[in-house]
């Protein structure tokens, strides 16, 4: 048996028998973790808010054969505004939705963490618009998980200045609009006009510092537009497949 100290955030629970949890939770060492939890629903039981979805928390794990089993946590942030505003959690729904997507066991990724630990809070908080925080973390998400798109000249013809900007996010690269009809430009999922603030928006969050991924301003709304649509269409094509919990928050605040 083995014993295991770190932060996790819990990005899924799931009733188990009578009084027991299954958690899913992105921790800082070993990265995705299926744990059990157990007791975490009976009544007085010291488990039941750090094991509550979404919550942060210091954990103590011990497993046996690849299988972990929580001993105690204490809880770090709970995000208690997300609980109180039903598209704020839907969001956030949606993130940790993602969050599960990409990461792997035994295949850390601290960055990732952090990553979705800023966007809860952001969110959380109001610091900056809801569809503001998504496309942010919809694009840097995929760059720390190793889809980060090709943003600095044409994917086709290698030129820099470019007049008509196009994003394939099939593809995943910037190219021209004289590039359009090449034939090496996948044509399953269409390209997507760009400006000059939807691009530079993009251009930011890929390299930005995870402190600031959501530190700039766009306020031109047919830029917002096309950065938002950018940033989901991407995340969409590159993992081929769509998620309920976007529909659903899509839905609860059409």
């Amino acid at each position: 048996m083995s014993l295991l100290t770190t932060r996790a955030l819990v990005l899924r629970e799931t009733k188990y028998k009578d009084a027991d949890k299954m958690l899913t939770v992105l921790t800082e060492a070993e990265g995705k973790l299926g744990v059990k939890a157990r007791g975490a629903l009976r009544k007085g039981s010291k488990t039941v808010a750090a094991t509550q979805f979404l919550a942060f928390s210091e954990m103590t794990l011990y497993g046996s054969r690849g299988r972990w089993s929580l001993n105690e946590a204490e809880t770090l942030e709970q995000f208690l505004p997300l609980r109180e505003d039903i598209g704020k959690l839907a969001l956030a729904s949606y993130f940790a939705e993602l969050m599960e997507t990409v990461s792997d066991e035994d295949s850390p990724n601290p960055a990732l963490l952090r990553l979705g630990l800023n966007a809860l809070y952001a969110l959380a908080q109001g610091l900056y618009a809801p569809e503001h925080i998504k496309a942010a973390f919809e694009l840097r998400l995929m760059c720390l998980s190793g889809y980060e798109p090709m943003l600095d000249c044409c994917g086709v013809c290698g030129e820099v200045d470019i007049t008509q900007k196009m994003f394939q996010p099939e593809a995943g690269y910037l190219h021209c609009g004289t590039c359009n009809s090449v034939d090496i430009i996948k044509k399953t999922v269409p390209s997507l006009p760009l400006c000059d603030g939807s691009l530079a928006a993009m251009r930011y969050v890929a390299k930005a510092d995870l402190k600031r991924v959501f530190a700039f301003a766009l306020d031109d709304p047919a830029a917002q537009r096309r950065f938002y649509d950018a940033a989901e269409r991407y995340v969409q094509a590159q993992l081929e497949r769509g998620f309920g919990a976007l529909e659903y928050w899509k839905q609860v605040t059409r």
